[in-house]
């Protein structure tokens, strides 16, 4: 095995294995994608900071979902779009890690802020009249320190086991980042633990979370289906179908990709479903809060003047 091994100091990212015309053209539809990612997210969190109707429980776990999908996408796409244009260019082992770490790191957060959002919603709906006591500031507050500490701690760990790991002589990482699955495979090493760590972190995260996430969301619906305003109810619609959207395309994808049966999809499939994961995901999160939330609208109205005017 000492032949086959090496120090190994680079990767090389196969990405899309495309024709260069349609490369160029990738990079230029996934450039506007990142930047409609950057500036949607950023006016959300703009939006939030100064307009003080928006300064609740729901807009502040919201606020924190917009940075880490600007941290999602920031962790991912560049490189990306740089692999795109210079398909030989390699990322440093260090580069890498560090890549699997914060993909690793953010994806956990997230998952568990969608838990905190519909725990928030399922306390505003069934139990509107103890509301305010139940999310005070601090119980925000510390509820989003948990969610970042444990996003941090459990990258830490599959770090931990990957950085020991021997590499082979073969660089080349079939994706477009470092995900931790397909670098891995590069090990010249027994990485049964590290695939099993992988899915338990995958059950807990995802499995378990998204199972309470439907369990309040059927709570919320009873409790919405009770309330006598026409009005009220469709506010309360809007609100959770907006944050349903969110869980549906963020669970559905990482179940599929970390839990579901490992040779039912192909790879490149799964390298697609990632690619939707990683960019798309971040860049539909403002449309979907924006278009079917009556309090972004008006707030923005309200920042643009426009309100006033009318």
């Amino acid at each position: 095995m000492g032949d086959n091994m090496t120090s190994v100091t680079e990767f090389v990212l196969l990405g899309f294995p495309l024709d260069t015309t349609i490369q160029v053209f990738l990079f230029v539809l996934f450039s506007l994608f990142y930047a409609f990612t950057l500036l949607g997210n950023g006016a959300i969190l703009g939006l939030i900071s100064l307009d003080s109707r928006l300064h609740t429980p729901m807009y502040f776990f919201l606020s924190h979902l917009a940075i880490v999908d600007v941290a999602y996408a920031c962790n991912t796409v560049p490189q990306m779009l740089l692999n795109l244009l210079s398909p030989a260019k390699p990322i440093s082992f260090a580069g890498c890690m560090t890549q699997t770490f914060l993909f690793l790191t953010f994806a956990v957060t997230e998952c568990l802020l969608l838990v905190v959002m519909s725990y928030d919603r399922y306390v505003a709906i069934c139990c509107p009249l103890r509301y305010s006591a139940i999310m005070s500031w601090r119980v925000c507050i510390t509820l989003v320190v948990i969610c970042w500490t444990i996003g941090v701690l459990l990258s830490s760990i599959h770090l931990v086991l990957l950085l020991p790991l021997p590499f082979c002589i073969s660089q080349k990482i079939n994706h477009f980042f470092c995900e931790i699955m397909a670098v891995l495979k590069l090990a010249c090493a027994d990485t049964h633990i590290n695939e099993i760590m992988v899915l338990a972190g995958a059950i807990s995260v995802l499995v378990g979370p998204f199972s309470s996430i439907v369990i309040s969301y059927m709570c919320i619906l009873c409790a919405i289906l009770r309330i006598q305003s026409g009005e009220n109810q469709r506010k309360a619609f809007s609100t959770c179908s907006s944050h349903l959207c969110v869980v549906g395309l963020f669970y559905g994808t990482a179940i599929i990709m970390y839990v579901g049966p490992r040779y039912g999809h192909p790879k490149e499939h799964k390298k697609y479903l990632l690619l939707f994961h990683s960019l798309f995901n971040p860049m539909l999160n403002p449309l979907i809060y924006t278009l079917r939330n009556s309090e972004v609208k008006n707030a923005l109205k309200r920042v643009l003047g426009i309100e006033g005017a009318l």
